[in-house]
């Protein structure tokens, strides 16, 4: 499938994969890359040294197009801006802050820039921020979310910016993918459907509870202290709707507190009653474990067909 962004990204098929933390690492990175897709590896706020490994680790398994994703909050976030071009990386993704600071730098390097946005009014000031396409994320994907749907944002960006937008946020299958493109995306995220890949690096608990995951098994967390979170439903998601029902000083203390380094518990733990296992809506399709290349290839595939036979429902 051509698009836009196959063309800009130089990659077979129009999927990348989505940035999340301690989870996004040179093995998932790689695989994507190497079956077509565009592979992530997030930076997170982990030390530069555990990247350029993850970064050197990917480029010995493949030498397909490799991204990378900066939180531009993060401590570390200039150090990785200049690991990217240290490290030649293809693509950047940002999230959390605007790149503007760095947008010389990394085009001086040749290096594209993909913001992940929120709103129409973001999306607008990364392009004229030089951005050369845009992700917009709805409410339907996991980890940090906006409040506007997939549905309605991905349309409203795409008549808002001229540079190619990528829809994220809910896209696990064909259907997905073929959706957003009718609504004007030239590409997709994912990052739920790759946790449910043999070379995702997770623990055996967090792959059970996604695949064992229904419609409803997500919940926000996070709303009062303006950072909602989607993720499955557990103890420690419960104590926090419990903690968030009256909001104080005390009680957001105490949920910061309960969540401090809950990812990691989940990503290499497993501990189902102190971990936040990210995820998003779409986790009640996932059923089986499938590898990356089988996700890229099936995905793409329905969704050609889809668009090539749309017109015969209506026959």
């Amino acid at each position: 499938m051509n698009t836009k962004i196959t063309k800009l990204l130089g990659i077979e098929y129009p999927v990348v994969q989505g940035a999340m933390a301690w989870i996004a690492d040179g093995v998932l990175a790689s695989s994507v890359s190497a079956a077509g897709g565009l592979g992530i590896i997030a930076g997170g706020a982990a030390p530069v040294d555990y990247i350029r490994e993850q970064i050197r680790y990917a480029r010995s398994k493949t030498d397909k197009p490799l991204g990378m994703n900066i939180m531009l909050l993060s401590p570390n976030a200039d150090d990785l801006a200049q690991l990217a071009i240290d490290e030649k990386i293809e693509v950047l993704t940002t999230g959390a802050g605007n790149p503007g600071k760095y947008m010389e730098m990394w085009k001086n390097a040749g290096i594209k820039v993909m913001p992940v946005v929120a709103s129409v009014a973001l999306a607008k000031r990364m392009a004229r921020a030089g951005a050369d396409a845009v992700i917009a994320e709805g409410m339907e994907g996991g980890g940090h979310i906006g409040e506007a749907t997939t549905m309605s944002l991905l349309p409203q960006v795409v008549d808002a910016v001229d540079v190619p937008v990528i829809g994220a946020g809910g896209i696990a299958d064909g259907r997905g993918m073929a959706a957003a493109l009718l609504l004007g995306a030239e590409g997709v995220q994912c990052g739920t459907v790759f946790l449910a890949t043999p070379e995702c690096q997770i623990s055996d608990k967090y792959k059970e509870l996604v695949l064992k995951a229904s419609d409803i098994s997500t919940v926000v967390t996070g709303r009062p202290s303006g950072h909602p979170v989607r993720a499955l439903k557990t103890p420690l998601t419960r104590k926090c709707l419990e903690l968030e029902k009256e909001v104080s000083e005390q009680s957001l203390e105490e949920i910061e507190a309960a969540t401090a380094g809950s990812l990691r518990k989940a990503v290499q733990d497993g501990n189902y009653e102190e971990g936040t296992f990210m995820s998003g809506q779409i986790a009640g399709m996932l059923g089986e474990l499938r590898p990356c290349a089988q996700v890229l290839r099936e995905m793409t595939a329905g969704a050609e067909e889809l668009l090539k036979n749309a017109y015969k429902r209506f026959e």
